[in-house]
């Protein structure tokens, strides 16, 4: 296990080195005007757009410019933002904190949920329950998030008026969190307030991910139930599932312990590709209520024709993809003690 950890981390430096190229291969079929924009900050600056060309090396061979982008990349400077009008690592710094509030509230959900409700319609197989699950999997997994975003906003806030509208928090309540004796610990503003001691902003904020968490928790958790009922179908033929039950196991310890603890190894696959496409689906679900996130910025950067933002928002999605990755490999021998490393 320990040589397997050193491997993967070792591993990580080279996979970021062929992404950045990668990226940089993109960049590079821009004109150097187009990409000198990116770290233009005022009309003085828009005035002398062949001296940014020069310092930056943008008229240089490829190799060296992807030295010059690299180091300057390493060092944090990923350019200037036209869409949020500050660096595009400031902005990726104060928004991803929300982008993480809201993946961290939906994506619990999303496993547990879809884990128990494969289990329960795998164990119901063809019952009313089984059918009914079925076709809730079928309609997750077919239903854009902009549909069902757009349809949640249309019932429960614009005809019933449950919930909130889009935003992250109430105009009223975005004094409070504006007040200077307000501290942002976390970046995360419903843990922030619950910090602070203020209740009435934290229920607040919490009311505004309802619709938010809602969405993405039916549309991911269809995958995760489709894959468990499937495994669990399968692992419930198993031979060694029959031997405990000619050993006299209840059905509760064997459906539980021995069935479906063996399905979910696929189930950890799919977890990791579900936290990394909960990235990609943060963009839709953010811009459809409003959120503040990384989603919401880059979205509108993408429609400004914002290079370096949408660079940045590349490089930190395959920062992120290598990291979960790695996570999802280790998690591995937890769940299946089979797995071995060395």
């Amino acid at each position: 296990m320990l040589n397997f950890i050193i491997r993967r981390i070792a591993q990580i430096p080279l996979v970021m080195l062929a992404l950045s190229l990668l990226l940089f291969v993109i960049i590079f079929q821009l004109t150097p005007a187009q990409r000198a924009a990116g770290y233009i900050r005022s009309e003085q600056q828009a005035a002398q757009l062949d001296n940014i060309i020069r310092q930056r090396g943008l008229d240089k061979p490829f190799p060296i410019q992807y030295g010059k982008w690299l180091a300057s990349t390493v060092q944090g400077d990923l350019g200037f933002s036209r869409t949020s009008s500050k660096p595009v690592l400031d902005t990726i710094e104060e928004r991803l904190p929300s982008t993480i509030e809201l993946s961290l509230y939906a994506g619990i959900p999303i496993v547990l949920l879809g884990i128990w409700l494969g289990t329960l319609s795998a164990l119901n197989k063809d019952r009313f329950v089984d059918q009914f699950l079925r076709v809730f999997a079928v309609l997750g997994t077919s239903l854009p998030s902009f549909v069902l975003g757009i349809v949640l906003l249309k019932f429960l806030y614009g005809s019933l008026g449950w919930l909130p509208g889009p935003g992250q928090v109430d105009v009223i309540n975005q004094f409070a969190v504006l007040d200077p004796t307000f501290r942002h610990y976390t970046g995360m503003l419903s843990v922030d307030a619950m910090l602070n001691g203020r209740w009435a902003v934290a229920g607040d904020v919490l009311r505004h991910l309802v619709m938010p968490v809602l969405t993405l928790v039916i549309i991911f958790s269809a995958n995760i139930l489709k894959v468990m009922r499937a495994q669990m179908l399968e692992t419930l033929t198993s031979d060694y599932v029959r031997t405990a039950r000619a050993k006299g196991l209840g059905s509760k310890a064997v459906n539980l312990k021995h069935a479906r603890r063996n399905a979910l190894l696929p189930i950890v696959t799919l977890t990791g590709f579900t936290a990394i496409n909960l990235l990609a689906g943060a963009i839709i679900t953010e811009t459809i209520f409003a959120y503040p996130g990384v989603g919401q910025w880059v979205g509108s950067a993408a429609q400004n024709l914002d290079v370096p933002a949408v660079m940045g928002f590349a490089l930190l999605s395959a920062i992120i993809v290598v990291g979960i990755s790695t996570l999802t490999d280790l998690f591995y021998g937890v769940v299946d003690p089979r797995v071995r490393f060395d």
